[in-house]
């Protein structure tokens, strides 16, 4: 089982990205995945995940309205379409197998499962 992600790079603020994950030994309809970050001297962070039944998003509190997760389950890829950029978005962007839950107020959470890929960086500066 391996993840591959792409897509990383040096973008201005307000600029765009999109970040793919190439699985291969799973299939992404089956499977929850998301996108994790973490930045020099932070904590990792989950960014986005994609549920495995019905395509169910999360999305962090900080990337909510400017980022958005898809998965094209024929090429067996998950996307982060990542707009409105920001200096505080830099990091080491990576994809993982995910484990999803419906909390008690009905939203969702994420966690990292088992299978992690490397990284691709992103860097928001002028």
């Amino acid at each position: 089982v391996q993840l591959q992600a792409s897509g990383g790079g040096l973008v201005q603020p307000g600029g765009s990205l999109r970040l793919s994950c190439a699985a291969s030994g799973l299939t992404s309809d089956v499977t929850p995945i998301g996108w994790f970050r973490q930045a020099p001297g932070k904590e990792r962070e989950g960014v986005s995940c994609i549920s495995s039944t019905d395509g169910s998003p999360y999305y962090a509190d900080s990337v909510k309205g400017r980022f958005t997760i898809s998965r094209h389950n024929a090429k067996n890829t998950v996307y982060l379409q990542m707009n409105s950029l920001k200096p505080e978005d830099t990091a080491v962007y990576y994809c993982a197998t995910a484990r999803m839950f419906i909390e008690p107020d009905y939203s969702l959470s994420c966690y990292e499962n088992d299978v992690r890929g490397q990284g691709t960086l992103v860097t928001v500066s002028s």
